[in-house]
């Protein structure tokens, strides 16, 4: 069932200063630990008004993710992909290449400190993104995230295309979401994608959408800013090792 709630939270997200939000696209596969190590100082940074706020888009190597709900039998075969456990909310989820990953770090006291809220704009985010592809994104009551209805599967049938997980220290944002623009399904086999048995993953190009990606990101960048508001172009960070 939608959630009319989610719809009805789900609204203009705009900060109140009104400054741009910087917009970062990294290059290659970005190392899981180090891109944790760089959201958690830039999250602080941006709590204590020493940073200003990032949407940071990357591609990470094959490898699975475990949130604060992770249940240790949802990982199916622990030993095909390195396991990180993350301190992000949700349950077991993948990220590898074809997959577009967003780390948003936003300041929630400049905009509205509300979890819930910013949780459904999240998602108003990504179906905005998908509805540019002719793909009809849906939210589900009990499930976060965003869903494509399936009825080449079934009538009933559905794929998760999207996932959200988030975490949150002084209001200031970290973790975000992940949108399969072109992976390798059969790597989400290895675990139980958030929990979920009934219903199965897809991406936009087993949708028969042949995008690239940044095709892709150009299309995030303006459902971005029509909610969010306006972003910078900056460069990449530069992380420790690289």
């Amino acid at each position: 069932m939608v959630s009319n709630l989610r719809d009805s939270l789900a609204d203009l997200f705009l900060s109140e200063s009104g400054d741009s939000v910087e917009w970062a696209i990294a290059e290659g596969l970005t190392p899981y630990e180090q891109a944790v190590a760089f959201m958690e100082a830039r999250a602080q940074a941006i709590a204590e008004g020493q940073a200003r706020e990032l949407v940071w888009l990357v591609e990470h190597p094959p490898l699975y993710t475990a949130g604060t709900s992770a249940q240790p039998s949802d990982l199916v075969e622990p030993n095909r992909f390195p396991v990180h456990q993350t301190g992000r909310g949700g349950q077991y989820t993948y990220h590898g290449p074809g997959q577009r990953v967003a780390y948003v770090m936003l300041d929630l006291k400049r905009r509205k400190p509300d979890l819930r809220r910013y949780v459904a704009t999240l998602e108003s985010w990504l179906i905005q993104t998908l509805a540019e592809f002719n793909i009809q994104g849906e939210r589900r009551e009990d499930r976060v995230g965003v869903w494509v209805r399936r009825p080449d599967k079934g009538e009933t049938a559905e794929d998760k295309i999207a996932a959200i997980g988030i975490r949150v220290r002084r209001w200031a944002t970290y973790h975000g979401i992940s949108l399969n623009v072109e992976p390798d399904l059969a790597h989400f086999t290895g675990i139980v994608p958030c929990g979920v048995t009934q219903h199965g993953v897809t991406s936009l190009v087993d949708l028969g959408i042949l995008v690239t990606m940044p095709e892709v990101d150009a299309v995030m960048r303006k459902a971005f800013e029509d909610i969010f508001g306006p972003t910078e172009r900056v460069e990449a960070p530069l992380l420790s090792g690289n």
